[in-house]
């Protein structure tokens, strides 16, 4: 009779080309493997693999029977989840991502309305860029995330807006703020930047970038650091302008910048807050609770898409 564990161990020898190479990474003894293979060989009536020098190749019904054996182990870890679901949404752990600036909208809120209605279960809150949390979905160590996006979808992953963020510019200069900023005026400001490891993925600067490249110009940035309060504390100094978002600016410069003042760009522009999960994927009970309490932290303070 076929068995998850002969298909389990198909599948890892498929991919690593290798009886003994499988046997190291599953844990079992090279005779095991062989014998699973055998098993599932003689169950199916036909020849998986073929010997060549110390590994082996597959035969066209591997071919055949791979994307068969994936999907069927798909389902069994999704029929596995399912069951423990309700489980762990009361005793374990949820485990979702978050944009790095999360915190300033709806992090400890976020924590605490979960805690407030699953007060065993143990919550982490992962990310420090949209573009990290997307890598972590991809290989499958989250379920679900809240992230900026661009416009352009990623692929593989479904993306849900759920609402956005008007991009301000910031400085303690009367003048730079008087009117709304345009691209011209933009490219020419002295700007300081966060997201500095991100700054080929981040959606903010993406964003800026093409804004500006439609208009014959090219972003300069005068310093380049990694959080936004930094960003907020310099622009205070008046050492550099900056361009975040408007939820930023309204809880940071009052603490971080009280001289600062902030102003629309011309035309505006917004960073989109989406959702997101791996196409296909059967969602867990813990990861639909962060997914609907995310999206009401994140309405109530953002405008709702």
């Amino acid at each position: 009779m076929l068995s998850l564990h002969q298909l389990r161990c198909f599948l890892t020898t498929y991919e690593l080309g290798s009886l003994t190479a499988a046997a190291d990474h599953l844990g079992y003894a090279q005779p095991s493997i062989s014998e699973q293979i055998r098993g599932l060989e003689k169950t199916l009536g036909t020849d998986l693999f073929a010997r060549v020098g110390r590994g082996v190749v597959p035969t066209a019904a591997a071919e055949s029977l791979r994307p068969h054996a994936e999907a069927t182990l798909a389902a069994a870890d999704q029929a596995r989840r399912a069951a423990q679901g309700v489980t762990e949404l009361e005793t374990g752990t949820i485990r979702f991502g978050m944009f790095g600036t999360a915190r300033l909208y709806a992090g400890a809120t976020l924590i605490a309305d979960v805690v407030r209605r699953h007060p065993g279960v143990r919550v982490e809150l992962v990310g420090q860029n949209s573009s990290d949390v997307h890598d972590d979905l991809r290989r499958g160590h989250i379920e679900a995330a809240m992230v900026a996006v661009p416009r352009a979808r990623s692929e593989g992953l479904v993306v849900r807006p759920v609402s956005q963020d008007e991009l301000v510019y910031i400085s303690t200069d009367p003048e730079r703020i008087a009117s709304p900023m345009t691209a011209q005026r933009l490219a020419r400001a002295p700007l300081v930047m966060p997201e500095a490891t991100w700054r080929a993925e981040d959606s903010t600067r993406s964003q800026l970038r093409r804004w500006l490249h439609e208009n014959g110009l090219n972003p300069q940035t005068r310093i380049e650091v990694e959080d936004v309060e930094t960003v907020v504390e310099l622009v205070g100094m008046g050492l550099a302008d900056s361009v975040i978002h408007r939820g930023e600016a309204e809880q940071l410069l009052p603490r971080l910048a009280p001289e600062a003042g902030y102003v629309s760009l011309r035309p505006r522009q917004f960073d989109t807050f989406a959702i997101v999960h791996r196409a296909g994927a059967a969602l867990s009970p813990a990861a639909q609770v962060m997914i609907e309490l995310a999206t009401k932290r994140i309405q109530a303070i953002t405008q709702p898409v």
